[in-house]
């Protein structure tokens, strides 16, 4: 039994030592005879995944004709966990060389900069500027600064939150502060740049930061300049902070689109440049350059903080994605989007490719086509250019269908140099053409814009708010007066009520209307009257006089009411009726649409009582207050403030406000002065007066509609009453699946009127206004019969020069001052009022000083050598007229006369109906519309 068992452990051992000799002896010969194989192998062979970037999603025109695109384009990537630290200065170097010498630029957000005599932080410098543009004393913080607009732009409200939306809903206003910390976005910026670099507190100046990146942080050589030191320390920011510690792998781009001598000399010295590679990607392309390029919008780098919070905390982007940030690119960023893929690879040490492991296939974003027609765009763009450029000349219009000199006896007007035209389907609501003038091109944003590209698209004079802004969505977000294309609505509400479209009214030249006179434009252009008139000739000639009775009820010329019920309440809800108070509903979302530009008592009173509170802060201090009625702090004195708000609805009389002004506790000293101004300036023009109504009734006073509400409202009263939703999107479809994807759009709504009936007659008004009112001389020789509008906004005062200061001293010898007195007394009232914004501003200041120096010098003599503003030139209507396709809205900045845009509206009509074709199809559907 003994010798049995022992036996078996024998064979065992024998087992056991056997297996091991094998094991010793395969590790030897991986060790020792084919180690230094299996080594350089391993050290040559490197598993990498990388991001494959989907190509971002088309965007087509109504007919798929490509409007945004994609081409190919090389950039530079660099895989940091394939450096090595001591070579991270030199490899950035090398690229920087190679990156410069062929004129390609590589990515550069390090944000200290040197202007040969200091450093700066370009977060600081942003914060500047954006002060500097909207006249904000640069040494006001966020708080202040935020407090400044809300007085600036009469904002009624308490609740920062609420004060934000309305800022915001303000086109050309940006918001840069964060009301939860008080901070300016850019200052929250630089403290997160701060404690991302680890950088301590006590070297948190631009200069102490920069130093202390450069020796600690980055190692740079100090036989490098500052610039260039500079240069490696942008590169090695895109490479060390761009993606966290555990996607290290990632490889990060730091050159997008680089020319073709770059990828050749980076290819040459690939062995010398380890961890870079040369990536194909998709980029985005705008094939039709300047054409439709509010509509489609632009793209950029995520830079926003609450871009970041949005796209990269909550929707998983790269800091190195690029998004769409205004137009249909921006309101359809997660169609367009895509889903990137990814591959895992093997790739020897130099960065080749040796073999794919596995590839996921990155999902192209979606397309989106849009219910515009390119070349009909294209078309509408060319005519409103050429049109600006003749009227600015003085010259003439010359087509086929007419010849029109564009030229007044005031001269050519030079300063119409932007407009804006909207062309809808009156059927369907989609926007056939939008477009603004001047325009810009999209592609000059695709891979980021330089400084030089985008001073190019700023105005020239940033003071004057009519300067032309190639950026700008005329369209949609300038709002102005309508001027007399409102007509139609008080003339529809009169039908309404009962008004006759057969009743004439005579016309007498003005109504008077205690010390204002409300004359009727020819009148007050010649002291001429057009007699009787009914609707159809009230609409024909433009006549304020008949729209002024129709509005009031009242026929002034027979001292009589007329057999029907008017009042500003029934005028204003047909404005809503039309929906000129609301969004039109159109897909883009930034810029912002503007609305609520209908005028009402509630609105009036609310803005009365906005610019009295503001008025009141700017002037009254605690040293107004009597302490033996109220505390002197900052609550005592809002609190006397709002008590004297509060009585504007009341307007009691004098004696009764000065009464009111001492029981809220202002001192007997300032009574009277503070009286008057609540008094006259305000409580008196808090409530709705007569002769508000004759202003709402001619399109006048606080109206404000965009070009794009105006089209909708000409494509309701084209269509029989029934107000579309606009629309600019026609479908999304995938391109994986084909799937198409039906644009959320709310449904038709049919105006309830009580006759619909009326709305012929209206059209029957602006028909003749063609043929025998004010723009029958622009269609004498047009073969399709159409129905429209002109219209004219007022826009009064003065154009700002760029520079008020220069300008006031070219003219100081008319003013009879000395330059030198003038000099020291700006700078001793900007020093004394430094807590007055307005003192900040030096033109300001020097104007109150050459008032004080020659107290006969009045604002109008210090203005009397700037240019004045020009009307606003409305042209709207519909064609053909006896079946309506597509309404037409034209907006022409300073242009004067609203017959300047008839010109437009009838080459955009001939375009459309297939007119101007030299050879006409016969399968072309809109040859039916036109007429003998």
């Amino acid at each position: 039994m003994f010798n049995k068992f022992n036996r078996r452990f024998v064979v065992i051992f024998i087992m056991f030592v056997l297996f091991f000799l094998v094991i010793i002896f395969r590790l030897a010969s991986l060790m020792i005879a084919e180690g230094e194989g299996h080594r350089e192998y391993a050290e040559n062979r490197i598993v990498k995944s990388i991001t494959i970037s989907a190509p971002r999603g088309e965007i087509r025109d109504r007919y798929g004709r490509l409007l945004a695109g994609n081409r190919p384009s090389f950039a530079v990537e660099i895989s940091k966990n394939e450096l090595v630290d001591d070579q991270i200065n030199e490899i950035s170097a090398q690229l920087i060389r190679i990156l410069e010498k062929n004129g390609d630029s590589y990515l550069d957000e390090f944000p200290i900069k040197h202007n040969g005599h200091r450093f700066f932080y370009t977060f600081d410098q942003e914060i500047e500027k954006w002060k500097n543009d909207y006249d904000i004393p640069q040494w006001y913080q966020a708080k202040e600064a935020f407090d400044l607009l809300r007085i600036r732009y009469e904002i009624d409200e308490t609740d920062p939150a609420m004060i934000q939306q309305q800022l915001l809903a303000i086109p050309e206003l940006t918001i840069p502060i964060s009301i939860r910390t008080w901070k300016f976005t850019q200052e929250m910026q630089k403290d997160q740049w701060l404690q991302k670099f680890f950088i301590p507190e006590e070297h948190h100046r631009a200069d102490e930061a920069f130093f202390w990146l450069r020796n600690e942080r980055f190692r740079i050589p100090e036989s490098l300049s500052d610039d260039d030191a500079r240069k490696l320390m942008a590169m090695r920011e895109q490479i060390d902070t761009q993606l966290p510690g555990f996607m290290q792998y990632q490889p990060v781009k730091i050159a997008q689109d680089i020319s073709q001598q770059s990828v050749t000399m980076v290819e040459e010295m690939i062995f010398d440049l380890p961890g870079v590679s040369i990536v194909v990607e998709p980029v985005r392309t705008y094939p039709e350059n300047v054409s439709a390029a509010h509509i489609l919008g632009n793209l950029g780098k995520i830079s926003q903080q609450n871009e970041i919070e949005y796209y990269i905390n909550e929707h998983g982007y790269l800091p190195s994605d690029i998004i769409g940030k205004t137009g249909i690119e921006h309101s359809y960023e997660s169609s367009l989007k895509g889903i990137d893929g990814s591959q895992r690879v093997v790739v020897d040490s130099k960065g080749r490719l040796v073999r794919i492991l596995e590839k996921e296939e990155p999902i192209p974003g979606e397309t989106v086509f849009l219910t515009i027609d390119i070349e009909f765009q294209k078309k509408v763009e060319q005519i409103l250019k050429d049109v600006l450029l003749t009227i600015q000349e003085g010259g003439s219009y010359d087509t086929q269908w007419g010849s029109n000199r564009l030229v007044g006896t005031q001269g050519p007007r030079r300063n119409a140099n932007a407009g804006a035209v909207v062309v809808t389907d009156v059927k369907t609501g989609e926007v056939l053409a939008m477009a603004s003038y001047p325009a810009y091109d999209p592609n000059l944003f695709v891979t980021g814009i330089s400084s030089e590209n985008w001073n190019s698209l700023m105005p020239d004079n940033p003071r004057d708010p009519l300067a032309p802004r190639p950026l700008m969505n005329i369209a949609m977000s300038t709002a102005v007066q309508p001027g007399s294309t409102y007509k139609m609505l008080v003339g529809l509400a009169g039908l309404e009520q009962g008004l006759s479209p057969d009743y004439r009214i005579q016309d007498r030249g003005y109504i008077q209307v205690g010390e204002h006179s409300f004359g009727n434009w020819l009148w007050n252009q010649s002291r001429q009257t057009m007699g009787n008139q009914n609707l159809y000739e009230a609409i024909a000639f433009s006549n304020n006089y008949y729209f002024y009775s129709v509005a009031n009820a009242y026929d002034y010329s027979r001292n009589r009411a007329l057999p029907f019920e008017m009042n500003i309440d029934t005028l204003v809800n047909y404005a809503h009726l039309f929906g000129l108070d609301d969004p039109t509903g159109i897909e883009i979302l930034i810029p912002r649409e503007r609305f609520g530009g209908v005028p009402n008592p509630d609105t009036k009173a609310r803005t009365v009582k906005a610019m009295l509170r503001n008025h009141l802060n700017r002037i009254m201090s605690l040293d107004d207050l009597d302490e033996s009625k109220v505390e002197l702090n900052d609550e005592g004195l809002r609190e006397a403030i709002e008590q004297l708000v509060a009585i504007a609805d009341d307007n009691p009389p004098r004696y009764q406000v000065y009464r009111h002004i001492l029981d809220a506790g202002i001192r007997e000293e300032r009574a009277n002065a503070i009286t008057d101004l609540v008094k006259y300036s305000y409580y008196n023009q808090t409530n709705w007066s007569l002769a508000d109504t004759m202003n709402f009734a001619i399109g006048q006073g606080s109206h404000a509609y965009t070009p794009l509400q105006m089209a909708n409202y000409m494509a309701t009263l084209a269509n029989g009453g029934i107000r579309h939703q606009v629309s600019i999107v026609k479908q999304v479809i995938s391109q994986e699946s084909g799937q198409k994807k039906v644009t959320e759009r709310q449904l038709s709504e049919e105006l309830k009127l009580n006759n619909p009936d009326n709305l012929a007659h209206i059209r029957r008004g602006m028909y003749d206004a063609t043929i025998t009112g004010g723009a029958r001389n622009y269609f004498t020789q047009f073969p399709v019969k159409v129905a429209a509008k002109t219209g004219t906004a007022q826009r009064e005062g003065k154009i700002p020069p760029a520079d008020e200061v220069a300008y006031l001293k070219t003219h100081l010898s008319a003013f009879r001052v000395n330059e030198l007195e003038v000099d020291e007394l700006t700078q001793q009232l900007m020093s004394e009022n430094r807590d007055n914004y307005l003192f900040q501003d030096e033109g300001y200041a020097m104007r109150e000083a050459i008032k004080l120096l020659n107290p006969s010098i009045r604002n109008s003599d210090l203005d009397q050598f700037k240019d004045d503003y020009d009307n606003f030139s409305w042209f709207t209507g519909f064609a053909p007229y006896e079946d309506p396709q597509i309404a037409i809205a034209v907006l022409v900045f300073q242009g004067g006369s609203g017959g300047y845009g008839a010109p437009i509206f009838r080459e955009i009509v001939a375009e459309y109906l297939g007119l101007n074709q030299e050879t006409h199809n016969v399968s072309n559907a809109f040859n039916s519309f036109q007429t003998e």
